[in-house]
């Protein structure tokens, strides 16, 4: 389970600070129609911590296209994807 996480708001206060290193794109551990997106905010080898909802402990979307909106939205100009 997932135990710490962050939301979309706290990560647009992060972008704009550009505090955000790197952000991945994967698919869900069994899932392979669902996508999720992570962050690292420390050096290359600090852990990446993923994207929460508000009701759920792990934001998902359904296809690439929707996570490289979401990730335009919050202002994120460079996301790597891992398959």
């Amino acid at each position: 389970m997932i135990g710490e996480a962050i939301q979309s708001d706290t990560l647009i206060a992060l972008v704009s600070q550009n505090a955000v290193r790197e952000a991945v794109v994967g698919r869900v551990a069994g899932d392979n129609s669902q996508w999720t997106l992570s962050i690292r905010l420390g050096g290359p080898t600090a852990r990446l911590i993923p994207v929460r909802s508000r009701r759920e402990p792990l934001r998902t979307w359904a296809s690439l296209t929707a996570v490289g909106r979401f990730a335009e939205a919050v202002g994120l100009n460079r996301i790597s994807v891992e398959l």
